[in-house]
């Protein structure tokens, strides 16, 4: 035997019934917060903030690199003299 039983109700009556909460004044509050926080990185995201966030590091690491070269290159040339020819 199968009973079947059909319930006409919106979602927020059927949550009220159930006693469930309504979360949707949070939903909102988060969803306003992230459209807040995609905004101020949509700012960050200006290519000329880029260049001035990524130029320095990159211009670091440069110079590192070159240094890792110079002292490589001397190690193998058998001296431990610098870019500049001294010891």
């Amino acid at each position: 035997m199968k009973v079947t039983i059909n319930i006409d109700c919106t979602p927020e009556e059927a949550r009220t019934f159930l006693g469930l909460p309504d979360v949707q004044p949070m939903q909102e509050a988060l969803m306003r917060q992230m459209q807040d926080q995609l905004s101020a990185n949509m700012k960050a995201m200006d290519p000329e903030t880029m260049m001035n966030t990524w130029l320095p590091m990159s211009m670091q690491g440069f110079e590192q690199f070159q240094k890792l070269m110079w002292s490589q290159m001397s190690s193998a040339m058998g001296g431990t003299t610098t870019k500049d020819g001294k010891k």
